[in-house]
């Protein structure tokens, strides 16, 4: 399953093109803001398809029969660009667990590149909801690196990815080697350059939330 959110007019139309714009983006603050917003929004979005228990609720003038959340997903985070999307899904999920991993790409003298892990901190998965967060899926090969390697040390309930801008190839390969997770994305371009950054895209996200790197 995949949701766009762009597929209908909402306000995350204006926060996704204010990530976009070369001159809002300079604002580094504001971008980080919107990263947050975004994830936010896919929070809730996600959260519609969560499960939920009747429970009665005192007040102070009486008894309200609501439904509430049988259990918080687990966040994970690939950093450093994920950090403020990843805040956007925490201040939803406010309960939730977080688990954190970084990977990079290692580029060859061929322009070729591979995938690296070098970080992973991540709480007790089995039996739980994970959402899986990256602003940025290109070629969806870091991100499916992560996901079948928690896949395989865990017996995760559901599965979801959340990301703000994708390339059309990284949602395929994420379908073709994840087909059990959910995918909710901001908005979905077409191409792909050479050195794999997404276009029209919106530049590094890391780079544009942190300042660049060395």
């Amino acid at each position: 399953m995949i949701t766009i959110l762009t597929k209908k007019n909402s306000i995350a139309n204006q926060f996704i093109s204010e990530l976009r714009h070369v001159s809002i983006q300079q604002d580094r603050m504001r971008f980080r803001k919107n990263l947050e917003r975004l994830g936010e929004i896919i929070a809730y979005e996600i959260s519609k398809t969560l499960t939920y228990t009747k429970e009665e609720i005192e007040t102070p003038l009486g008894i309200s029969e609501m439904h509430t959340l049988d259990e918080q997903p687990v966040l994970i985070t690939i950093i450093r660009a994920g950090l403020p999307f990843h805040q956007g899904l925490l201040n939803i999920f406010d309960h939730a667990d977080s688990g954190f991993i970084a990977a990079f790409r290692h580029t060859k003298k061929s322009g070729e590149f591979e995938i690296h892990k070098k970080y992973e901190n991540t709480p007790n998965l089995d039996d739980k909801v994970v959402i899986i967060a990256d602003p940025m899926l290109a070629t969806g090969r870091s991100l499916v690196l992560c996901c079948k390697e928690l896949l395989s040390q865990y017996n995760i309930k559901e599965l979801h990815v959340a990301a703000v801008i994708a390339s059309e190839e990284g949602v395929q390969h994420v379908r073709a080697f994840i087909p059990e997770a959910h995918l909710w994305i901001g908005d979905v371009d077409n191409e792909l350059t050479s050195k794999s950054y997404i276009v029209p895209g919106l530049g590094d996200a890391g780079d544009l939330a942190y300042g660049n790197k060395d």
